[in-house]
């Protein structure tokens, strides 16, 4: 049955969220009518300190495993998502969904990482990551972050890192700082 109806879902075009199970009938919702969705525990990661970020200026840090690289930055505006007081400081894979390329060009004027070298995608980090230009199909891979302090911590990430159906899995995890 689940089968029938992933099958289903993907022939209509429709994308089932990450982390979504699809569920036997009498598992599928919960008491409330809401679907039950399974979310992998990332571990909660020091990857930068809020007062050394600054504006427009990208670090690079690996996560959820060892050279599995992304980069946090500072905008000079708030954005949907923002971590910190100012709602200013995203952080992504710099991974090119397109083919892996590793995208390390940020223009802070426009909010754009890129062009990706291999094929000249591009990704706007103020609007969710989303494909600006170019081959990508997929918006970037988000690092959920968490700002305590002056300590901004990564917990997650929303999306497949190119190249994994698992970001979990068969990697060597970054520890715990």
């Amino acid at each position: 049955m689940a089968g029938g109806a992933a099958g289903a879902l993907l022939g209509a075009g429709v994308v089932v969220p990450v982390g979504m199970v699809l569920l036997d009938d009498d598992e599928s919702t919960s008491a409330t009518g809401a679907t039950n969705a399974v979310l992998a525990s990332y571990e909660r990661v020091r990857v930068a300190s809020l007062g050394s970020l600054i504006v427009g200026e990208p670090e690079f840090f690996d996560y959820p495993w060892e050279a599995a690289s992304n980069l946090i930055v500072r905008m000079n505006a708030a954005v949907p998502g923002g971590a910190g007081p100012d709602r200013d400081v995203v952080a992504y894979s710099n991974q090119c969904t397109h083919m892996g390329c590793p995208i390390t060009e940020y223009h802070e004027d426009t909010h754009v990482l890129g062009p990706c070298p291999c094929h000249f995608s591009s990704f706007d980090l103020s609007r969710d990551g989303v494909v600006g230009f170019g081959q990508a199909t997929q918006n970037l891979p988000r690092i959920l972050l968490e700002v305590d302090g002056d300590d901004v911590y990564a917990t997650g990430v929303f999306r497949l890192i190119y190249g994994h159906g698992d970001n979990l899995a068969g990697e060597q995890l970054v520890e715990v700082r």
